[in-house]
């Protein structure tokens, strides 16, 4: 018996030591899949599970093994995900994450425009072009020959392409920004707020049903303006601390901790120098990861 136990310990030690490494690029794979940090590690914990009994001696490249397992189980998850989307009360944004140094340049926009791609053409889209997944590796994982996979890749680009930057941002400015917008839309001083905005700017607000957010879309320069006018009597009344500005989803922005207590995030997408959208994530069971 003790020998048994012995045996799994070290089994587990082996298993965990090759994919313990491996895990900050299987979570990214999950989440950008996903756009959940739960769901995300709930996946690569399965992977992880999967690894411990699998005949390792036989994986020639432990890394793409995992990958693939990864995807399989998001595409799986992605069926499911569907219904609950549907039912989702106001605008659905991905998990916030808040991020010292941009690990790649998916962008929240480029996040909600995969979410409108099919689940293969999403996996596709992401292992191809933004992990660099040969074409023939991709199919294998997908279950499609590489010739389709091309194709789903191709679709999905084409979907995707306005939601990409069309230049990069310096990120100095894009903090600058992210600042003198927090203090202009908690201080109420609408002109200074007005011109940090896109005449087409629009605002997106995830609470999830579990606390108050706009219902839908806010869009356009007037109807944001008229918005944060309220909002800054609130802000002014019960107050909004600021607690970190940084990069959240690859876009400037900054987390508060508000009159209720819970964390919000605000991240900001700007082009030339203007804000074009504002998303801002109150629901908590999606800020859970950052307490």
């Amino acid at each position: 018996m003790t020998g048994e136990g012995t045996h799994g310990e070290t089994g587990t030690a082996d298993a965990a030591a090759s994919f313990d490494p491996l895990r900050p690029l299987l979570i990214r794979v999950a989440y950008r899949m996903l756009g959940s940090v739960a769901d995300a590690e709930d996946v690569v914990q399965d992977a992880f599970l999967r690894w411990l009994g699998t005949d390792r001696d036989e994986v020639r490249e432990p890394a793409a093994f995992l990958r693939r397992t990864v995807t399989r189980l998001c595409l799986d998850q992605l069926k499911s995900a569907r219904r609950t989307r549907e039912t989702y009360v106001g605008p659905w944004l991905p998990d916030p994450l808040v991020e010292e140094e941009e690990a790649d340049d998916v962008t929240l926009p480029l996040m909600l425009a995969l979410e409108r791609l099919s689940p293969l053409e999403r996996a596709a889209f992401l292992l191809h072009d933004v992990f660099g997944v040969g074409f023939d590796e991709v199919g294998a994982t997908i279950g499609r020959d590489a010739a389709a996979t091309r194709q789903l890749a191709a679709r999905a680009r084409s979907h995707v392409r306005d939601a990409r930057p069309r230049y990069k941002l310096e990120k100095e400015q894009g903090m600058e920004i992210a600042n003198a917008f927090f203090a202009a839309s908690r201080s109420g001083d609408m002109s200074a707020l007005g011109a940090l905005l896109a005449a087409d700017v629009g605002m997106w607000a995830d609470g999830g049903g579990k606390r108050p957010a706009a219902m839908g879309p806010v869009l356009g320069f007037d109807t944001v303006l008229k918005l944060h006018r309220s909002l800054a009597v609130l802000f002014g009344k019960y107050g909004s601390t600021l607690v970190h500005t940084g990069m959240i989803n690859g876009l400037p922005g900054f987390v508060t901790r508000e009159a209720d207590g819970e964390l919000q995030t605000t991240a900001l997408e700007i082009e030339d120098g203007k804000v074009t959208g504002i998303y801002v994530m109150r629901n908590p069971d999606k800020l859970k990861h950052m307490h």
